[in-house]
């Protein structure tokens, strides 16, 4: 093996675990969102005011960290935005007030945009060091490190949620600054922001004004389904008379879907390109949610579910590739784009359902799929990875 395959190895290993990081780090927040409402003596009004301050924090964070994310800072934001995601969620146990709440969930959210940007933009140069697709594999390592962390919520459910924090978050910071050193070494960070092609005659055509807003908004509409599968799911199963335990697994189930689909994208991006798979997987999607919403039963319910993570599972990954190519500002403009309607879709939905049904409301996300599917080749046309160079065999003694 070369040195350059070598090293683009070693940072893929150490990217994927900062995205496993972010994930456990989320979902934990997530999770325990009641304990940190009940401890500060929150209405649910004050509650949305929090999640509010957190994702315009997230989106100062994103679009800070897209200004800053030259390649040679790349290394700096990953480890100061891991430690400071960690403090924040350290801090988030100890707070008991809302001013206090408001303050810190506007850091976190920052900490954790920057951090988004800059492992997404990293992981754009790991992958033209890498010479072919493997966008899809961090991102299910972020859903991986989700689950983890909904299942060591659940198995410390009577342990404090100030423990939890305190003690999350100290061993994410100890993690992150023990592997400062070798984020220093990340490959990929002499890597062109519009690769050239080894055999090409030209560059790709740079991204345009009108093609990145085309990613933001494919991106803005699968993490809408995203978002109507977090805060919508166990509803609609509940809605059809279903258990209290039954409706639960309904994010779990799409949760695992879309684990599996990301950790299968880059063989299938590598066989069909990308454009094929995320055509199909959003096909699939559209029809998937559409049948579980109207077929009207658990069983078809949670398949749709189930059905509708799988089919998204590439989506985003493949969205945020393209946006390599304009480099890491443009990845943070999708993302910021995307992160709309992450936050916005579940409240639209509910708007939605309050003027229908909740059925009829949760076809936005299928349509808004079959959207993604119809308009995938115009966004990702000419986004693969540049091939890896040929390896140099090791010289002879």
């Amino acid at each position: 093996m070369s040195p350059t395959a070598a090293s683009a190895r070693r940072s893929r290993g150490l990217l994927t675990g900062y995205f496993l990081g972010m994930g456990v780090v989320m979902a934990i927040w997530g999770a325990r969102m009641p304990a940190v409402q009940q401890a500060a003596h929150l209405t649910t009004a004050q509650l949305a005011l929090v999640l509010l301050a957190a994702a315009l924090g997230m989106v100062a964070g994103l679009k800070f960290g897209g200004r800053l994310a030259l390649p040679e800072r790349l290394p700096t934001l990953l480890t100061g935005g891991a430690v400071g995601l960690a403090g924040c969620l350290a801090l988030l146990g100890q707070c008991n007030s809302l001013a206090s709440l408001l303050a810190v969930a506007l850091a976190f959210g920052a900490t954790h945009g920057v951090l988004d940007v800059a492992a997404n933009a990293a992981a754009v140069r790991c992958q033209n060091a890498y010479g072919r697709s493997i966008m899809s594999g961090f991102h299910a390592a972020y859903s991986l490190g989700a689950l983890g962390g909904a299942a060591l919520t659940a198995t410390t459910a009577h342990t404090a949620h100030t423990s939890l924090f305190l003690v999350t978050g100290l061993a994410v910071a100890v993690v992150a600054l023990g592997a400062a050193p070798a984020t220093q070494t990340l490959s990929g960070a002499d890597q062109p922001t519009t690769p050239t092609c080894r055999g090409a005659d030209e560059r790709r055509p740079p991204l345009s004004r009108a093609k990145l807003w085309l990613l933001g908004v494919l991106a803005a509409g699968s993490l809408l389904g995203e978002g109507a599968a977090a805060d919508w799911a166990a509803v609609h199963l509940h809605s059809l008379h279903a258990t209290t335990a039954v409706s639960a697994t309904a994010f779990a189930v799409y949760s695992a879907a879309m684990a599996l689909g990301r950790l299968t994208g880059d063989r299938l991006h590598t066989v069909f390109g990308a454009t094929a798979v995320v055509r199909a997987g959003a096909v699939l999607a559209a029809a998937g949610l559409a049948t579980g919403v109207l077929a009207a039963s658990v069983p078809w319910a949670l398949a749709g579910w189930a059905v509708f993570g799988l089919g998204l599972s590439t989506t985003v990954p493949s969205l945020i590739t393209a946006a390599g190519a304009g480099g890491p500002s443009a990845v943070a403009t999708v993302a910021v784009i995307g992160y709309v309607g992450l936050l916005a879709g579940p409240a639209l939905i509910g708007a939605l359902a309050s003027a229908t049904a909740l059925p009829a409301a949760l076809l936005l996300p299928a349509l808004l799929a079959a959207s993604v599917a119809g308009l995938s080749h115009r966004a990702l046309e000419n986004t693969a990875p540049c091939p890896a160079p040929p390896r140099t065999p090791a010289p002879t003694p």
